[in-house]
């Protein structure tokens, strides 16, 4: 058996490999504590990464919620003005083709799922845009009822003082009508002094004044007329006369004829006269009625006609003729 002094070098080798061991074990230990450390570090930032995102997200979505609730409200107000656009669809359609334009572009925005930055800008400037053409609109709406009011209380004046003046002309009319008649019943002649004076035709021609029928040619009439208003000129007066059998005494040859009378209609007349008068001065009227067969007895009358009214009567007696008359 070999023997040494040397000392053995087996402890020292087995001392090295545990301090080997034991480096590798920390070295491991660094690792999976590094490696744990990082997963939580990764996993938080994951999760503050999420919560950004969810609320980018949320922010976004509020966004579009902002926006579609600012164009609802708008589209209320563009549908309030529907009814009486439709009657003003000439004055405004260009500002409704407009609008339809900026609705469409809108709605195209709103219809995404998820809206940008730019496209949220984009949106809330078309609104704006939309907001202000409305206002516009209102403006003019406003307008055209403030003048379609203002028409409508210039007509309501107008038919008020139609009403008026209809009602003021139908006054004057009544009170013209009203003068007129004073008028005409003024104008009308008066007849005073009628006298009828029976008359014989003597061959020698004379006239003798006889109240024996059968020696009566004639019936001379005469009558004075004035009147301080009739314009001065030529009017005709009517004469009618009466026999004693109460027959009117007409001979259309001799110019009898009809007129109206304003209170007995149409009235048989004996002669029309013609008389030229003067406003304000008398005038004499005399005329002559002879007839063929002759005049009977008793009891003529005479009327007296001018402007459709009686102006004067008067009557003459003719007596049967004595045995030596």
């Amino acid at each position: 058996m070999d023997t040494t002094n040397y000392p053995s070098s087996e402890p020292q080798s087995t001392q090295r490999k545990s301090d080997f061991r034991g480096l590798i074990i920390g070295i491991l230990a660094i690792g999976l504590i590094g490696s744990v450390g990082y997963a939580i570090y990764s996993n938080n930032q994951h999760e503050q990464v999420q919560q950004t995102e969810q609320t980018q997200i949320a922010k976004i979505t509020d966004d579009k919620t902002a926006v579609q609730k600012n164009f609802d409200n708008a589209l209320v107000r563009l549908d309030s003005l529907t009814g009486y656009n439709n009657k003003v669809q000439g004055m405004l359609a260009s500002r409704n083709s407009d609008i339809a334009k900026l609705k469409v572009q809108i709605r195209s925005i709103l219809n995404k799922q998820n809206i940008t930055v730019a496209e949220k800008k984009k949106a809330d400037g078309l609104i704006a845009e939309l907001n202000d053409k409305i206002n516009s609109m209102q403006a003019t709406v406003a307008k055209l009822t403030q003048d379609n009011q203002g028409l409508t209380q210039d007509n309501a004046q107008l038919t008020q003082d139609k009403d008026k003046l209809t009602s003021d002309l139908q006054t004057t009319s009544t009170a013209k009508d009203s003068l007129e008649k004073k008028v005409d019943i003024a104008s009308t002649l008066n007849a005073n002094n009628i006298m009828i004076t029976p008359i014989q035709d003597k061959k020698n021609g004379e006239e003798k004044v006889t109240n024996r029928a059968k020696r009566v040619d004639k019936l001379k009439i005469s009558f004075d007329v004035t009147n301080r208003i009739a314009a001065s000129g030529s009017t005709d007066v009517y004469v009618s006369i009466t026999g004693p059998d109460g027959k009117m005494i007409t001979a259309p040859a001799n110019g009898s004829g009809t007129f109206t009378s304003r209170e007995e209609g149409d009235k048989m007349y004996t002669s029309k006269v013609p008389v030229e008068i003067e406003s304000g001065k008398v005038k004499n009227v005399q005329f002559a009625w002879k007839q063929d067969n002759g005049f009977q007895t008793g009891e003529y009358k005479v009327e007296i006609y001018h402007n459709g009214y009686k102006i004067g009567e008067a009557t003459k007696e003719l007596k049967k003729g004595g045995l030596f008359s």
